[in-house]
C-alpha cells in the first residue's frame, strides 16, 4: 500500500481510505455486518488505514458498526478512524459535548484519531457554529484527550472554504473533488489553498457517488477506448485524482468486492503525476462530454433526505440523468418500477409538496424543487400515467 503524510503531525495514511457511508447492506436496508466486516479486515490486511464514518451514516448504525468491529484491539492498533461533528444537530455548545460523549460510546473509544466539522455548506453555518462556540469545543475536546486531530469537511464555495482554513489551526479537510468538480466547490483551488496552509486533504466522492464508474454512457466510453493504455472509469477517475500531489487520502464507499480489490490495486500502482499529457487531456474531454450529458449534478449522498412527502429525490434525480444518458425507456421503466408505488407508498417526484426542506441540506445546492418540477414533467405526464398503469397491470397478472 502507498501512504501519503498528514503533514502537519507525521501520520502516514493509507492513499486509499475506505468510506463507511455506503456499506454493504442486506435486502432489508440494514448493514450486512458479517460482510462488512470481512471486507473491512480484508481492506486492512491488504494496508488500509483510514476509515471514516460520520453520525448521520445508515441512520446511525456505522459508528456503532465500527465501534463493535474495532473493539478487536489487534484491528484498532492498525487504523486511524475518522467521524464529524453532525452541524445540523448543535444548537448550543452543550450539544457539541453531548454529541461527542455518545459517538465515543456508540463507537467503543477512549479516544477519536480525526475528528471533523460535519458538511460546512455556506459562510452563514460557519458562522452561526463559531458563535456557538465551536472552536472552543474542539480546543477543549482536544485538551481532554477525546479527540487527537482535528479538520472538517465541506461543500461550500470557494472563498468560505478559505475562510474557514483560515479560521483555525486544522490538521485535515475533506472536499468532494473529482475530474467533474475541479472548478467546483473547493476544486482545485482549494486544494491548493490547504496544501499551502499546511493541511491534508481527504477527497470524498471520487467517483461523483458512483457515477463516474456505472453505467458509463455509450459516448463516454467511446473517449475512453481511444486511450492507449486502456484502463477502467473507475481507475482513470482515480488516477485523475491521484495524479495531484496535494492530495493525502481518497475515500471510497467500497461495498462490492472486486471494486475494494480493484481500487487498492490502483492506489497501489499510482503516483502523483504520473498521468501523460495526452492521458490528462482525455479526462478533459471526457469531463466535458459528461457535463454535456448531465441534468442534474446529483451525487446520491442522501443528505436531502427523508422528504417529509416521501419522495426519493436521489433515485428521482438518478433516473432523470440516465433519459439523456442511456436509454430513455429503461429509464421510464425503472422510475416507475422503483418510485411508482408498486407495493408501497408512491415516491415520485410529482408527490414533492414544494415545503423546501432538502435545499437547505444539499451539500450540491440544487435546486431542487425546481429539478423535481423538470423529472415530473418528464415521466409523471399523461404517457407516464399510461406507462405506470400497464406497469402495475402487468406486474399484477403476474402474481396470479
Amino acid at each position: 500500500m502507498k501512504y501519503r503524510v498528514v503533514t502537519k503531525i507525521g501520520d502516514k495514511i493509507s492513499a486509499i481510505g475506505f468510506g463507511c457511508m455506503r456499506l454493504v447492506t442486506t435486502n432489508l436496508g440494514r448493514i450486512d455486518e458479517t460482510k462488512a466486516e470481512e471486507q473491512i479486515r480484508y481492506a486492512i490486511e491488504q494496508g488500509v488505514n483510514y476509515f471514516d464514518t460520520a453520525y448521520f451514516y445508515h441512520n446511525g448504525e456505522s459508528e456503532r458498526f465500527l465501534g463493535r468491529v474495532f473493539k478487536d484491539r489487534n484491528l484498532r492498533e492498525k487504523v486511524n478512524i475518522a467521524t464529524k461533528l453532525p452541524s445540523l444537530l448543535v444548537h448550543k455548545r452543550e450539544d457539541m459535548d453531548k454529541i461527542l460523549a455518545e459517538q465515543l460510546k456508540k463507537m467503543q473509544l477512549d479516544v477519536i484519531d480525526y475528528y471533523l466539522v460535519h458538511a460546512i455548506i455556506d459562510q452563514d453555518q460557519w458562522h452561526r457554529l463559531k458563535t456557538l462556540g465551536i472552536l472552543e469545543f474542539l480546543d477543549d475536546a482536544k485538551e481532554k484527550g477525546y479527540i487527537k486531530h482535528v479538520g472538517f469537511s465541506a461543500h461550500c464555495d470557494i472563498q468560505t472554504f478559505k475562510n474557514v482554513v483560515d479560521d483555525y489551526d486544522w490538521d485535515m479537510c475533506q472536499i468532494q473533488y473529482n475530474f467533474l468538480d475541479e472548478y467546483n466547490q473547493a476544486g482545485t483551488e482549494g486544494l491548493k489553498y490547504a496544501t499551502e496552509k499546511n493541511l491534508a486533504v481527504v477527497v470524498m466522492e471520487p467517483l461523483r457517488g458512483g457515477n463516474l464508474s456505472k453505467k458509463v454512457p455509450k459516448q463516454v466510453q467511446q473517449l475512453w477506448d481511444t486511450a492507449e493504455v486502456k484502463r477502467s472509469p473507475a481507475e482513470w477517475a482515480l488516477k485523475w485524482i491521484w495524479n495531484h500531489k496535494e492530495v493525502t487520502c481518497i475515500l471510497s464507499g467500497m461495498n462490492r468486492d472486486e471494486h475494494i480489490r480493484e481500487n487498492i490495486n490502483v492506489a497501489n500502482t499510482t503516483e502523483p503525476n504520473s498521468l501523460t499529457k495526452e492521458e490528462v487531456e482525455l479526462v478533459e474531454k471526457v469531463r466535458d462530454k459528461y457535463k454535456e450529458l448531465t441534468k442534474v449534478p446529483c451525487t446520491a449522498c442522501g443528505y436531502c433526505m427523508p422528504c417529509p412527502s416521501g419522495v426519493n429525490i436521489p433515485e428521482c434525480f438518478s433516473k432523470y440523468n440516465d433519459i439523456y444518458m442511456f436509454n430513455k425507456m429503461s429509464a421510464r421503466l425503472m422510475y416507475t418500477l422503483i418510485l411508482g408505488g408498486n407495493g408501497g407508498k408512491p415516491a415520485k417526484a410529482s408527490e414533492c409538496t414544494n415545503c423546501g426542506k432538502c435545499e437547505k441540506s444539499c451539500p450540491q445546492h440544487i435546486q431542487i424543487r425546481k429539478e423535481l418540477k423538470n423529472v415530473s414533467s418528464e415521466f409523471d405526464d399523461f404517457f407516464g400515467k399510461i406507462f405506470n398503469w400497464v406497469v402495475k397491470k402487468v406486474m399484477r397478472q403476474g402474481e396470479k
